[in-house]
């Protein structure tokens, strides 16, 4: 593994020269659907982004704690960007009447990606009050967040939460590992080391003894992506977990999380099916 440029093989920017566009296409198309659905927004902590959007499902009662609430955790490799940025991702679970929630958090450097870990588990821990089963997906380093909470020890944490808290995770692009970054430009802002790069990481936690991991990747994102996703499908499914691992057609980093905004999308329907839908 020596000779392997992580910068290359990370560096999600530069690979995709058009990110620009693409990126300025996700705020327009964000802002687009909270005109048209107006997100419940609740806060989960003092700081002026520990807010979550809920985007209640198409007729759907909110009231209903055993409804099935679907996560959405944005990503940019945990130092760009907010919820704003990816309102349009409830769209097409929105259509079959599946609420989601999609949170913010504090970047680097002003925080530590460990810190990021635990604001995400004192989001889960308000959304605990709106549904009894969340389905965690996430994107990049929300992908990475995603897996941190499932494979959370909820009664640990808090002893009031119930311990299958979060019932399965959905890593879009996902990050597992984080030893890599370390040699990277990524890493000026996020200052891992060794030590705590390894214990961010959720590959090496003790997997989740109940539901699913969904580990999906772009089909032209790096090779280190899709390594990534599948080793941790690899190693959580050698433990026991249900896990797979998918590809999306002809994505890039990039264009992966497109799908969610389809109600008709491959992507959409397995949320679906594990929201008990």
């Amino acid at each position: 593994m020596a000779d392997i440029d992580y910068e290359v093989e990370y560096n999600n920017r530069a690979r995709v020269p058009q990110n620009p566009e693409l990126m300025a296409g996700w705020a327009r198309d964000a802002a687009a659907y909270r005109e048209h659905h107006a997100p419940r927004r609740i806060t989960y902590g003092p700081g002026a982004r520990h807010v979550i959007d809920v985007f209640a499902g198409d007729g759907q009662n909110e009231d209903n704690r055993k409804a099935p609430l679907v996560v959405f955790i944005h990503g940019g490799y945990w130092q760009a960007l907010d919820n704003s940025w990816f309102s349009h991702m409830a769209r097409g679970l929105n259509a079959h009447g599946i609420g989601v929630a999609v949170p913010t958090y504090d970047l680097c450097p002003q925080v530590s990606v460990a810190d990021i870990i635990m604001q995400m588990r004192e989001a889960m821990r308000e959304l605990a009050e709106l549904s009894d089963a969340l389905i965690v997906s996430g994107h990049s380093a929300g992908g990475h967040l995603a897996a941190c909470m499932f494979a959370t020890d909820w009664k640990a944490y808090d002893a009031s939460l119930p311990p299958q808290l979060v019932s399965s995770a959905y890593a879009i692009s996902g990050l597992f590992e984080l030893e890599p970054l370390i040699p990277t430009s990524i890493n000026t802002a996020l200052g891992l080391d060794q030590a705590t790069a390894r214990a961010a990481s959720p590959l090496f936690w003790k997997p989740p003894s109940h539901g699913s991991l969904d580990a999906v990747v772009g089909e032209a994102e790096s090779a280190e992506y899709h390594r990534q996703s599948r080793n941790v499908v690899d190693v959580w499914g050698e433990a026991g977990l249900a896990t797979q691992y998918g590809m999306v057609p002809a994505a890039n980093h990039f264009t992966a999380i497109a799908p969610l905004a389809d109600p008709a999308s491959p992507m959409t329907l397995r949320l679906k099916e594990l929201a008990g839908r």
